[in-house]
């Protein structure tokens, strides 16, 4: 154990003996890739801002690396992990790294896209996770959906995804996941993660986004659902204008015209041009 009871993070060397004691070879199905760098793990609870006030909700803590390394500062972590082997062996890792931080760590053995409150031992107040790639977008919008007493999230995920979440309007890379995460609050790029931190080493360039809660739209579902069936007509044929665009949206294109002109915004522009706020007023006007 290291000096203070903190606990002892993974290298290298014991993710793969962990892996190899448990007989799991990561699948791409699954989007797993473990990290095995002290360093990287540690700057991704740094830039996350977390506190011993804060309940950390974390998807998908594979083998424990970034979990040991969230239980050093966070008040309690609680986790999702899919893979049924994973999730059985990684309380007795936190035993054994971090003894003294055991009692603050709940496993929930469950799909992050399933999930529902009622699911979790605690309300979060934080996200942090190196999430799967394949479903990380829809995974962080159902969270941060799901759960308003998020204020922060930190989370790893494809280089190109990242730059996605945080692209502002006008971009080239702006698009259905900017404008959606947006609804939720602040998005901003907040670091570049290499290649060769994980195991098996990804194909692709992987990158850091976090997002602070600014409560300025509602968080009721049925409103955020009529936003985003708007941002997602919009986008679903990006050459379009917008008076074209929501036609089967609004019913008809005379009425998308209608609608837009209601909301103060110019039916001949595309939605790539388009600020959450622009979403919000018009899914609610008549």
């Amino acid at each position: 154990m290291t000096p203070g009871g903190e606990p002892r993070l993974l290298g290298p060397a014991q993710i793969r003996e962990l892996a190899a004691e448990v007989g799991v070879r990561p699948t791409k199905t699954l989007g797993q890739n473990f990290v095995h760098d002290a360093n990287t793990v540690r700057r991704i609870v740094a830039a996350s801002g977390v506190g011993p006030d804060d309940v950390v909700l974390e998807v998908g803590p594979g083998l424990g690396s970034l979990t040991l390394a969230l239980l050093g500062v966070a008040g309690r972590v609680v986790a999702i992990e899919i893979d049924p082997v994973l999730a059985q062996r990684i309380p007795q890792t936190i035993a054994e790294y971090a003894p003294q931080q055991s009692g603050n760590f709940e496993v929930i053995l469950a799909d992050a896209l399933q999930v529902a409150r009622d699911d979790l031992p605690a309300v979060p107040t934080a996200l942090v996770a190196n999430l799967p790639y394949n479903v990380s977008v829809p995974v962080l919008l159902h969270l941060l959906g799901l759960f308003p007493e998020i204020r922060t999230a930190l989370v790893m995920v494809q280089a190109e995804v990242a730059d996605r979440l945080a692209a502002p309007p006008g971009s080239r890379t702006y698009g259905v996941p900017s404008v959606k995460a947006r609804y939720h609050g602040r998005v901003s790029r907040a670091g570049a993660v290499g290649r060769n931190v994980f195991w098996p080493e990804p194909k692709v360039e992987s990158g850091l986004v976090r997002i602070e809660r600014t409560d300025e739209y509602p968080t009721d579902p049925d409103f955020r659902q009529r936003v985003f069936d708007a941002i997602d007509a919009a986008f679903a044929q990006r050459r379009k204008t917008m008076r074209s665009a929501l036609a089967t949206w609004a019913g008809s294109p005379v009425e998308a015209e209608r609608r837009l002109r209601a909301a103060g915004i110019d039916p001949g522009i595309r939605g790539e041009k388009l600020d959450v706020a622009d979403f919000v007023r018009l899914a609610t006007t008549d």
